[in-house]
């Protein structure tokens, strides 16, 4: 018998006997969280799509602030996301990440360190649903490690909450805010669901599952759900439906609130209420186009805010509960198409995942890739994994997975792409790697063997192999593709890196056509297209592959606020050559500044002369640092 046949027999056999003892020891946890095998994906791709997008996730942790740039709800939704992750696949890599995070950012900070608000400690402020959103988050920790610092964080902050809880208007509710001015369907369903999570995780409670059951009526009846089955944005000052946008998160929020207390009831009538919330969602009136989750901003004239971009993972985090816990085919398939039209058509070859699932794009209105977006999106490709986790998975990327060729007049140019394999599981695996390029081009080497010991799925092992793309000088410009097909026992990954060939630069920053030459995003950010800015300490750095036979060259940045730009042939030695030198942070010093990089041309290498070009803060202690619009170079062969 074959080493991959006893592999299959032997995984068939553990896979048996560890249903058998799940459903003995839990049979209600077997009978729910068990769904059929998806159609679509097998498993093991499953596991290894959502492994390489929760990795490009969590490169944007930030570990000294033990958050996600600039965002505070956004981060706590984040972790709670790669907490999912590690739930459904096993994967335990990032624990102490969630750690972290719990230990650095639980004390006191004034307003504009972590959030636009003062943080009053234990992760509360005077937003009363981003408290909310942490509390989740303390409780998915918990779920994860058992320690009970975690659990007691989240009762902490719903005692907080607690106290916002206001029958004297519109006869209940939690207030969305610390002066009282509203209430909305997001606070609420988050309370419902949070305490009903406590009930379900604290012996002998009954206080939380009676707030719980109380705000569920309460919401039921509020009005904020429409004629429609839809839920509104929330309710006016005479406690009427206030008409505002139906989110998918708050669509998504009420489903979850109702799955929740279900499961500490068992009351018929609360699921019958999230099926109808659920089939309002993808109903004709509902908030699906062409079979897609898509929010109102995704239209292709608009852009989602900072907020929005990750309202459709949040939709999905409770979708996936859904179809665990009622096995109905209809919310399976929509889940499986989810998270097939965001691999297909809404990834690029770095893995990072847009806002619009669907792919769609517009010059105005680009389709957005952010960590947001990630977050988002990675949500759908975690509910496409069963919940019984396969044992072996294969995964694999290349890196740079966006780089840029600029040919010299005659002969070739070479890159080194790194392909990354990793993989699960309990056996030794010998992965085949086949790498195929465009036409005239070469690969060395073309085929390859790669050695992985996996030793289960706390921890992925993962290989690294060298390819050497030699691209001639006759390359077309444009995007072209290098892929890479892993195999092994059975399992078949595909990577690809996306190489431009660019005779010329001229791009606006936060576009596509920036992504390529953006070496080093480091923490900077970018709020739409003519926007890319690093405050602080963070920066952002574009490196400049000129031809080798290029004799002289000339990069024209338009640029504005407190600017502070170097260049480096080598990425580690730098020289100032443009600063700002007034605090300037209303972009009135807005103008094209053009940097000759002729004294910077050394030796060429692999057919190209580096240069790298980096856009910090010059006075990093208030915020406002440099900010690029535009980009465009004069190179001379």
């Amino acid at each position: 018998m074959s080493l991959d046949a006893i592999r299959i027999r032997v995984l068939t056999l553990l896979a048996a006997a560890s249903l058998t003892t799940l459903a003995v020891a839990f049979p209600s946890m077997a009978a729910e969280r068990t769904h059929p095998a998806n159609p679509h994906t097998d498993g093991p791709t499953a596991v290894a799509r959502a492994r390489v997008a929760a990795d490009v996730l969590m490169n944007s942790y930030d570990p000294n602030k033990a958050w996600f740039p600039s965002s505070w709800w956004n981060s706590a939704v984040a972790l709670q996301t790669i907490g999912d992750y590690m739930q459904r696949t096993g994967d335990r890599r990032y624990l102490g990440q969630l750690d972290n995070t719990f230990e650095k950012d639980q004390g006191v900070f004034p307003a504009g360190v972590l959030s636009g608000d003062p943080l009053l400690g234990n992760f509360t402020s005077r937003a009363i649903d981003d408290s909310e959103w942490w509390a989740l988050t303390w409780v998915e920790a918990y779920d994860l490690t058992g320690n009970p610092k975690y659990l007691n964080m989240a009762v902490t902050i719903a005692n907080y909450v607690y106290g916002y809880w206001d029958t004297s208007t519109c006869g209940g509710g939690v207030w969305w805010n610390a002066e009282r001015t509203y209430k909305n369907a997001v606070t609420n369903g988050l309370w419902i669901r949070l305490t009903a999570e406590l009930h379900n995780r604290i012996p002998g409670d009954t206080q939380w599952l009676a707030r719980s059951s109380t705000a569920w009526a309460w919401f039921q009846n509020s009005g904020m759900i429409n004629a429609n089955g839809l839920v509104n944005d929330g309710l006016t000052n005479a406690c009427t439906n206030n008409g505002q946008t139906v989110w998918t998160y708050n669509q998504g929020m009420a489903m979850g609130a109702g799955l929740e207390l279900w499961r500490a009831t068992r009351d018929p009538k609360i699921l019958a209420s999230v099926q109808q919330l659920a089939d309002a969602a993808i109903g004709p009136n509902g908030l699906v186009t062409n079979g897609i989750l898509t929010e109102s901003c995704d239209a292709t004239d608009q852009t989602c805010d900072d907020n929005g971009k990750q309202f459709k993972g949040i939709f999905m985090r409770y979708w996936t509960d859904l179809v665990d816990t009622t096995h109905d085919p209809r919310y399976t398939a929509f889940l499986q198409q989810q998270a097939e039209s965001i691999w297909n058509d809404d990834r690029d070859a770095a893995g990072r995942l847009g806002t619009r699932w669907s792919g769609a794009t517009d010059n105005d209105h680009p389709n957005v890739f952010d960590w947001r977006t990630q977050a988002s999106a990675l949500s759908a490709l975690i509910g496409n994994v069963p919940s019984v986790t396969p044992w072996e998975s294969l995964a694999a990327t290349m890196s740079p997975a966006q780089p840029v060729v600029m040919p010299p007049a005659s002969g070739s140019a070479s890159i080194t792409l790194d392909l990354g394999v990793s993989a699960t599981g309990f056996f030794p695996l010998q992965a085949r790697a086949s790498i195929n390029t465009p036409a005239g081009w070469t690969a060395t080497p073309s085929t390859t063997m790669v050695h992985l010991q996996p030793h289960g799925n706390a921890d992925p092992v993962s290989a690294t192999t060298p390819l050497t793309i030699t691209v001639p000088s006759t390359a077309a410009d444009g995007h072209q593709i290098v892929t890479a097909n892993v195999a092994a026992a059975g399992m078949n990954f595909t990577t690809q890196a996306d190489v431009l060939i660019a005779h010329t630069i001229d791009f606006d920053t936060g576009t596509v056509e920036e992504t390529p030459w953006l070496f080093d995003p480091d923490g900077s950010q970018s709020n739409g297209v003519q926007n890319r800015f690093a405050d602080g300490t963070a920066h952002f750095t574009y490196r400049f592959p000129f031809p080798a036979d290029s004799t002289s060259a000339q990069v024209t940045l338009t640029i504005d606020n407190e600017f502070l730009v170097q260049v480096s042939v080598d990425n580690q030695n730098w020289t100032t050559v443009l600063q700002e030198t007034q605090p300037i942070t209303d972009g009135s010093n807005k103008a094209a500044r053009t940097i000759d990089l002729t004294p910077y041309l050394g030796a060429a290498s692999n057919g190209a002369k580096p240069v790298y070009v980096k856009v910090s803060d010059a006075f990093p202690n208030d915020g406002w640092g440099g900010r690029v619009y535009h980009v465009t170079a004069n190179i001379v062969q």
